[in-house]
């Protein structure tokens, strides 16, 4: 799953946090490796033109297709760099989402006030979980898949329920 609660489930104390990050399936090692296999495949068939002046006309053929790969591919990765981070300590209950602009957003309740609301169909997504306390209501791991979403809102649920 691609959150992690500290301390870990079931909480023994009322203070705990819990991070939310969206799965990624290529690391950026890999990113670097599938650019290279890429480029290496692309260029097999430019050994057959080696020495001649088709290369030259076939080159920036070459070039564009490996730049948009690696243009199509970071701007992907970046739009995934977002981290949400849910802490309740004390008697607050503080959301920190960090977007991939490097902008921040915060909402901050009373925890004893806090619930969590499962939407299984009419939200953006599928599932879509919310916090509702004071006068907001705010997603959460709403870049998660469905079913984690599922998993996610019954930890929710269990977790606020065990500090009330």
């Amino acid at each position: 799953m691609p959150y992690e609660w500290t301390p870990p489930p079931p909480q023994t104390k009322s203070d705990w946090s819990l991070s939310l990050w969206p799965y990624r399936s290529l690391l950026r090692r890999d990113f670097v490796i599938f650019v290279g296999a890429t480029m290496a495949m692309l260029a097999l068939p430019l050994l057959a033109v080696l020495g001649s002046p088709v290369l030259w006309g076939l080159l920036p053929f070459f070039a564009i297709a490996l730049w948009g790969i690696w243009f199509a591919l970071n701007v992907s990765y970046k739009r995934g760099e977002v981290v949400e981070e849910l802490s309740v300590t004390g008697e607050t209950a503080r959301l920190m989402r960090q977007n991939p602009d490097r902008t921040q957003q915060t909402w901050e309740a009373n925890r004893y006030w806090v619930s969590v609301h499962l939407h299984p169909k009419g939200g953006p997504v599928p599932n879509y979980i919310t916090l509702r306390g004071g006068p907001r209501e705010v997603e959460i791991g709403s870049f998660l898949d469905a079913g984690e979403r599922l998993a996610l809102y019954d930890d929710l649920k269990r977790a606020l329920k065990a500090g009330a």
